[in-house]
């Protein structure tokens, strides 16, 4: 009750008139994300509901806690691994190691992200929009942890600015801004986000972790299958997560229990998820038929990002479909078309990126189709 005390008593230095009037946005912004709008609407027709945007973008971080916690773990095993001193390595050492690296790359993306946000909300004269909470913590685990900082900067600031505000804000957005903002890092810095030197990071932090030596290198499982070398990763290993990726995208375990944590509280589709399943699903398949793939059907399930994506990218309100029918159609095209990119260009060995936001871009246009196929059913059942 303090802090909700004390944040109606400076109130009125926020409101028109008072002498911090020109940063009420601002104030707006934290009262609204630590407590619930004291609001009720004057007019008009309302829906009530007992959670808004900010509590759905807060419990979509909550089900991300259990990949980026792994993930952090999973850096410093790569590190011990890779320097041969695993054995000598302990759980904690490992996890502290992870959470150093990627405490840097985490406080960046939110400092930079909001910062843009709360920047253009002032000059905008209008109310902070709580978009990029879930985008903030979804950039650093889709990238290297290796991605230099000031690259990471200039993705975050092109993905808010010229995929989110310039569109209109949150809700208004055709493409996912964490996988925009990793667009920009692929395209503009290809060196630092495709190759082999990137997965593991190297340095030591506080003695926590090994330095390799210069010249090391260690690629992706999907990067090896790119470059025509057999994966020595267990199955048991790509489910688990002890492998070299992006930082949130190894464990399949891990996301099943951020999958699971959407589900139950209705945030995300279960239509949207299963039918990307089912998309990379026929296709392994019928690529594994023909020998156009090295892999079995499964481990193109298992490996790089199409997990994480299928559960926390593509179900992305926004960006995807939002007809029920629809959805099918959406999640199907998205898990079809990252295995097509993967087995048929090795110049793009993940795939799930550029098939997101195709599937971003075709979602108008499935909507469209089938909200015009049920207008023509009904046109026909009432003649």
């Amino acid at each position: 009750m303090s802090l909700r005390n004390y944040l109606d008593k400076i109130r009125p230095n926020f409101e028109k008139g008072g002498k911090l009037h020109a940063f009420k946005s601002v104030y707006d912004g934290f009262d609204t994300f630590l407590y619930v709008p004291n609001e009720t609407s004057k007019s008009g027709t309302s829906i009530h509901d007992a959670i808004d945007s900010k509590r759905i973008m807060s419990m979509v971080v909550i089900a991300l806690l259990p990949a980026m916690l792994f993930g952090m773990y999973n850096i410093g095993y790569q590190n011990a691994l890779a320097a041969g001193k695993l054995a000598d390595a302990t759980f904690w050492g490992m996890f502290l190691y992870g959470f150093f690296a990627l405490l840097p790359n985490i406080l960046v993306s939110y400092i930079v992200g909001l910062g843009i946000e709360f920047a253009w909300a002032q000059w905008k004269g209008e109310e902070i929009q709580e978009g990029y909470l879930v985008s903030g913590i979804l950039i650093p685990l889709i990238i290297p942890v290796t991605t230099p900082l000031w690259i990471l900067v200039l993705a975050i600031a092109f993905a808010v600015i010229f995929t989110k505000e310039i569109f209109g804000g949150t809700g208004m957005n055709i493409f996912n801004v964490a996988l925009a903002a990793r667009a920009f890092l692929f395209f503009s810095y290809p060196a630092k986000m495709t190759g082999d030197a990137i997965w593991v990071a190297k340095d030591s932090l506080f003695g926590l972790g090994y330095t390799l030596p210069d010249g090391f290198t260690m690629a992706t499982p999907l990067g090896e299958i790119a470059q025509g070398v057999q994966v020595n990763n267990s199955l048991n290993d790509m489910i688990i997560g002890l492998i070299p990726g992006s930082v949130g995208e190894t464990s399949v375990i891990a996301i099943t229990i951020g999958a699971a944590i959407l589900l139950w509280t209705n945030i995300a589709s279960w239509r949207t998820m299963l039918s990307v399943f089912l998309g990379g699903t026929v296709m392994g398949l019928l690529f594994q038929s023909t020998g156009a793939t090295s892999i079995q059907w499964y481990e193109h399930l298992v490996l790089g990002g199409f997990c994480f994506g299928a559960v926390f990218m593509a179900t992305d309100p926004v960006t995807s479909a939002r007809t029920e029918t629809g959805k099918w159609f959406f999640g199907f095209f998205i898990g079809a078309m990252a295995i097509i990119i993967r087995v048929l260009n090795p110049g793009y060995p993940e795939g799930m990126m550029l098939a997101i936001l195709f599937g971003n871009m075709f979602a108008p246009l499935i909507d469209y189709c089938v909200v015009q196929s049920n207008i023509s059913k009904r046109a026909k059942r009432a003649k």
